[in-house]
């Protein structure tokens, strides 16, 4: 009897912490005063944190998208996990063993039709960015960076398991492997690229702005350019924001802010604070 009344209310508790952490529909997350949102930590220049503050082209949004739903924002820099559906779980749907309270919305969420299909328990917002692969290349090395055959000669600083590593190490039969210098995180590979270590440098477009901008690096003197590359690797998507499915009427609102926000060039200017040309996304 005693262990049958521990485990109720152990139990009871368990319920507790699971009702606190629930993810809420608009009128809690308005009647709370405040939007939880979750962003990811080392993402730069969407995400970041610098000296213990927050900051990125995110951040900005996510104050924004409060601002327009006249709430507080309540900032989770999270980490990434092996991939978006366990991020989707751990932060949105079901949360941490401790009962932490789940975000409201993600942000920086690929705006994929068969991403949504299999997290039942997610729904996208309206996306807010289109993202793409790109290169930017030192005019005074490279001649010019057409198609994929003007790399021949040249080295390619690359994060090493990107997007834009997969796709020039499977590009054209791995022709080109030996010309990629691999670093373990993009903000390597673009210090290289600045340093002279490498005249070409490969990554989202982006990343690649957002580096030549902090590096005071001179745009016409370093191209950014997108080629088109055959293969597996997906070479442009839209990123959006997920909330819980039982909280659509959010989604919606938060799709109408970021329409407003675009309408009126702020999300533009919020990109072009960290050097990033805004491009609208096109959706699925």
């Amino acid at each position: 009897m005693r262990l049958t009344l521990r485990a109720l209310a152990l139990s009871g508790l368990a319920l507790l912490a699971a009702g606190a952490a629930d993810a809420r529909p608009l009128d809690e997350v308005v009647a709370s005063g405040t939007l939880r949102v979750a962003l990811y930590g080392d993402n730069a220049p969407f995400s970041e944190e610098r000296a213990g503050k927050p900051r990125g082209i995110d951040v900005d949004l996510a104050r924004a998208i409060a601002e327009k739903l006249g709430v507080r924002l309540d900032l989770r820099i999270v980490d990434a996990g092996e991939n978006v559906d366990g991020d989707f779980r751990l932060n949105l749907w079901k949360g941490d063993l401790a009962g932490s309270p789940l975000a409201d919305l993600m942000l920086h969420v690929p705006h994929d039709r068969m991403l949504a299909t299999r997290n039942e328990q997610i729904f996208l917002t309206n996306p807010y960015y289109d993202q793409h692969l790109a290169f930017a290349y030192r005019r005074d090395k490279v001649e010019g960076l057409r198609a994929l055959g003007d790399i021949e000669g040249h080295s390619v600083a690359v994060e090493g398991a990107s997007a834009s590593d997969l796709q020039l190490l499977t590009a054209e039969g791995g022709r080109h492997r030996g010309a990629l210098k691999h670093f373990r995180s993009f903000d390597e590979a673009a210090k290289a690229y600045l340093a002279g270590e490498a005249p070409i440098l490969a990554g989202t477009r982006s990343s690649i702005e957002a580096a030549l901008h902090a590096g005071g690096a001179a745009r016409d003197e370093n191209p950014v350019v997108e080629i088109a590359i055959p293969g597996m690797v997906k070479a442009h998507w839209d990123l959006g924001g997920a909330v819980r499915t039982d909280s659509r009427d959010l989604a919606y609102a938060i799709g109408d802010a970021i329409t407003a926000l675009t309408a009126e060039g702020r999300l533009k200017a919020i990109c072009e604070t960290y050097g990033v040309s805004f491009t609208a996304p096109k959706g699925y």
